[in-house]
């Protein structure tokens, strides 16, 4: 990562010194690089050009308003699975005629609120969602543009926990029952078929996932054509991987390649749906050591940052590479848990990781924390969340301040009985 580099024995972000970073915002607090986000939204934009395609960034990897308006003035579309998500991505500039909505419990109101702001589409997940939608959308005298979310049983190899395309998932419609769940939208007055929409997982590390989904996909277009029913857009979904550890992900360019040809002949606009493989090399978490703490078996290295502020490694086992500030070459590597002040014993960063015995008020950075950082935070243990900070052209801008205390009680009310 060429934004994040050592110079004269410091870490740095895009020249700025992550050390300068703490002194001005304080730690623990989230880093993001200008350059690396524009770099990594321009690489895989561009690797489609070939073809009418819409780049909906994937909100929920990072959400802060900043980064969406960043990526708004690159004409980036937003996928959005919350009303939420969509206040967002409105505020931040996206506008509605680039942005699909999908998750598999849309409410009443969101459903409202999105067809009231005229988004592009829904991706649909089930029968019943179908169904509400054609309701809500008649309430409001309005059609509801949709395409079905197909699950196409393909295995994307990745973790468990966010594999999407399987048929034991809660996502998405068997490819089974696709044509009968196209043959009723085609039945709703509200209803306007658009598109087919697939996307089998998070974190993918190889390209023929990609490739097996989308012959299935294309299949389906076939047999649509069969009984009259047009597909304008095609949503190939996003989560192309990055590297943490010692993954090689394919690139924006070796997805193109690899799909360019199934797709030649195919007269509709593709839809991606990118969020790690844009946000997640472009951020860090920067944090504080604060004790060092030894047993006979291991050593910690308790650090300001905790699993609230980075759920990942406590979620998924996730690894992070975890770089001191201050680069420490000579220094007595030990094995090692990185943990946080959480009264969880699930609160860590690393575990058993062979690195510098770092100091009391010395600084480390948890590396490729960009995607699902932030976004997944909460403030458990009444812990107050953390900035996030944009580095441009050597100025550091905070975007998220640091919650007060004061922010933890807003909207509680002691009722009047305990007063």
């Amino acid at each position: 990562m060429p934004e994040f580099r050592y110079q004269d024995g410091e870490f740095q972000c895009e020249a700025v010194p992550f050390r300068k970073i703490a002194e001005e915002v304080g730690t623990p607090c989230y880093v993001y690089s200008h350059a690396r986000l524009l770099r990594q939204y321009r690489a895989f934009d561009s690797a489609f050009n070939d073809v009418p395609h819409i780049t909906a960034y994937a909100i929920k990897a990072n959400s802060n308003i900043a980064i969406l308006r960043l990526l708004a003035k690159e004409g980036a579309g937003g996928d959005i699975v919350s009303g939420g998500e969509l206040y967002r991505a409105l505020q931040a500039g996206i506008p509605p005629q680039r942005i699909v909505f999908a998750g598999v419990g849309k409410t009443d109101d969101e459903i409202r609120y999105a067809l009231k702001s005229d988004i592009l589409m829904f991706n649909v997940e089930s029968s019943a969602e179908l169904l509400a939608i054609d309701r809500v959308a008649g309430e409001l005298h309005r059609k509801a543009r949709v395409a079905l979310r197909i699950n196409p049983d393909i295995d994307p190899h990745t973790h468990p926990y966010i594999s999407t395309g399987l048929k034991k998932s809660k996502f998405g419609i068997s490819a089974d029952r696709a044509l009968d769940e196209f043959k009723l939208a085609t039945t709703l007055e509200n209803i306007e078929i658009a598109g087919v929409h697939k996307h089998i997982g998070s974190q993918l590390t190889q390209v023929s996932p990609y490739v097996d989904a989308l012959k299935k996909i294309l299949g389906l277009v076939e047999e649509l054509k069969g009984i009259g029913v047009v597909i304008r857009y095609l949503n190939v979904g996003g989560g192309l991987g990055i590297t943490y550890q010692d993954e090689a992900p394919p690139q924006p360019r070796d997805l193109a390649q690899a799909l360019s040809p199934l797709l030649k002949d195919l007269k509709c606009v593709l839809i991606f749906e990118p969020g790690r493989s844009i946000v997640g090399n472009a951020g860090v978490l920067l944090t504080k050591v604060l004790y060092q703490k030894a047993n006979p078996d291991k050593t910690f290295l308790i650090v300001d940052a905790a699993m609230n502020d980075l759920i990942r490694p406590s979620l998924y086992g996730a690894y992070h590479e975890i770089k001191p500030v201050r680069e420490l070459k000579a220094r007595k590597q030990v094995l090692a848990d990185v943990v946080g002040p959480v009264c969880e014993s699930g609160d860590f960063l690393a575990k058993d990781r062979m690195m510098p015995l770092v100091d009391p008020g010395e600084l480390l950075t948890v590396m490729s924390a960009g995607a699902y950082g932030f976004s997944m935070a909460s403030n458990y243990n009444s812990r107050r969340r953390i900035p996030e900070v944009l580095v441009r052209d050597g100025e550091v801008h905070v975007i998220r301040a640091r919650e007060e205390y004061s922010d933890l009680v807003r909207g509680e009310t002691i009722p009047s009985f305990l007063k």
